[in-house]
């Protein structure tokens, strides 16, 4: 359902739904502890909207997975051009066939909501980091607006931002630690890493 959902709306993506404020995008991809050389997984990249500041984080010498399950959006995604060490997978998050211990960080740019099983979809992240490497969940919207959105789409209503303490919990059971929760009015940001 929900796969169909993200194609059907692809071709209008960037101008209906997705964040248009650069400020915003940079403001956060600088609070992210990604280095220049990073290899980074972009988790639901959709139609890239967050791809061009993480490829400037990691720098010509980073690497770049831009990982959809919604093939629509991968294909608008794909034809911005973007320049640099950048592929394009079209996987489920849960379940992705990446090697263990492959990226640095993991980017959950404006999608955690949609994962249809949270914990799975973390312990998938998890596996395919390298010890120490780092998962960042983020949004340019706060959670409660988030929630609300969601909650006005019928098709997606059921896609909502988990309460912290339960993001917590399934940091934990994924295996994660070092985890931290900025849940702010104006933003979101959950940081966690897989132990070293």
């Amino acid at each position: 359902m929900s796969k169909d959902f993200f194609n059907s709306r692809a071709a209008t993506w960037d101008e209906t739904a997705a964040e248009k404020d650069a400020g915003r995008l940079e403001a956060m991809v600088e609070r992210l502890d990604i280095a220049p050389g990073a290899a980074v997984l972009d988790v639901g990249t959709g139609t890239g909207v967050f791809v061009p500041y993480i490829l400037k984080k990691i720098g010509r010498s980073g690497t770049l997975v831009c990982l959809d399950y919604a093939e629509e959006m991968l294909k608008a995604a794909r034809a911005k051009n973007f320049t640099g060490h950048i592929s394009f997978l079209c996987a489920d998050i849960e379940d992705t066939a990446l090697p263990d211990n492959a990226f640095d960080a993991a980017v959950c740019y404006s999608v955690f909501p949609h994962f249809s099983n949270h914990p799975k979809a973390l312990k998938e992240i998890c596996r395919i980091l390298k010890p120490g490497g780092r998962l960042y969940v983020c949004h340019t919207s706060s959670r409660a607006f988030i929630n609300d959105i969601h909650r006005s789409i019928p098709d997606i209503c059921g896609h909502l931002f988990p309460e912290n303490d339960a993001m917590q919990r399934m940091f934990e059971g994924a295996g994660f630690t070092e985890i931290s929760i900025c849940d702010g009015q104006e933003d979101y940001l959950a940081g966690a890493q897989k132990p070293g």
